[in-house]
């Protein structure tokens, strides 16, 4: 695979498809485990739908505290991207 680097330092690799998946939610505990299997499941997922590799995918849990889901989440990212959007969630209904 070409690499090139930029005058930054960091490497520009070429590829067809580089995803990243930032999954927000209500913080909880999440083992290890867990967390290994949801990136495995989600890779799996990103191979077969988007044609991307195993190495190119990057996964980020990042809690997000109830009090402040709306403004930081639903807002933004739900209602204020619709056009991303591709699974609007059940507790939005009628809204939007």
């Amino acid at each position: 695979m070409p690499v090139t680097v930029r005058h930054t330092g960091v490497p520009e690799v070429e590829e067809r498809s580089m995803p990243h998946v930032n999954i927000k939610h209500f913080p909880k505990e999440v083992t290890d485990e867990q967390k290994r299997k949801l990136a495995e499941s989600i890779t799996l997922a990103l191979i077969e739908h988007l044609g991307t590799r195993d190495g190119a995918v990057s996964v980020t849990l990042e809690p997000v505290e109830k009090e402040v889901w709306n403004e930081t989440v639903v807002e933004p990212e739900i209602n204020g991207r619709p056009e991303l959007l591709i699974k609007r969630p059940d507790y939005l209904r009628g809204q939007g």
